[in-house]
């Protein structure tokens, strides 16, 4: 029997991965723009995977150009700044998935595990007045298989009583790494990825009993 689940945030509960598209174009605007698209790209086939990450990818590997942390945590707290302004907004409130984490959250222990820097995630579920659902939020810049990782050990959670659901590929090896069941959303290309896909979100029941 399922006790746990874990969500991803963006895609998962809010509709936000564009916002994360503009940031990034933004805070990199003086820079190539064919390069910056390409990141772009990778950004939109990998969430899950830090802004760290990426940045530091963009600078070592795409241009070619060396970066330090300092540097790569000031381009965080920019796209944070600008990416804040509109993940407050409710409208990116994914209605099936609000409706159902509202529903059952004295049923399940909730707990979200994302790639979005963890004060900037905590902040944004404050706003959107979804934090009370959750038992805890965990984000980057630490790995999200080191996050579910440290979810089930604080918590004692057994495995075969934990899911995931996401809506990338690092969501599936994320869960898969720590031995949980995994239910894609939101992305059809991860059919036939975990223990099943939901076609709309109410079909969790479907893997929960």
């Amino acid at each position: 029997m399922i006790k746990n689940i874990i969500f991803d945030w963006d895609g998962v509960i809010l509709d936000s991965n564009s916002v994360k598209d503009r940031a990034f174009e933004y805070v990199l605007r003086d820079y190539d723009e064919r390069k910056v698209a390409e990141l772009v790209a990778y950004h939109q086939a990998n969430g899950g995977i830090s802004r760290f990450v990426k940045f530091r990818m963009f600078f070592e590997d795409m241009i070619g150009q060396s970066i330090t942390q300092e540097q790569v945590e000031d381009l965080s707290r920019q796209f944070s700044e600008f990416a804040l302004k509109e993940l407050v907004d409710p409208k990116l409130q994914i209605a099936e998935s609000i409706q159902w984490v509202k529903a059952n959250h004295e049923n399940y222990n909730f707990h979200v595990a994302s790639g979005s820097e963890e004060s900037e995630l905590k902040r944004v579920a404050e706003a959107q007045q979804l934090a009370c659902y959750f038992k805890s939020f965990h984000g980057s810049p630490t790995p999200k298989p080191e996050l579910v990782k440290s979810i089930l050990e604080d918590n004692g959670y057994l495995t075969e009583e934990t899911v995931l659901i996401g809506d990338s590929i690092n969501d599936f090896r994320a869960a898969d790494d720590n031995g949980v069941g995994f239910c894609g959303y939101n992305r059809t290309s991860l059919q036939g990825f975990g223990l099943t896909y939901l076609d709309q979100f109410v079909d969790i029941e479907k893997v929960l009993g």
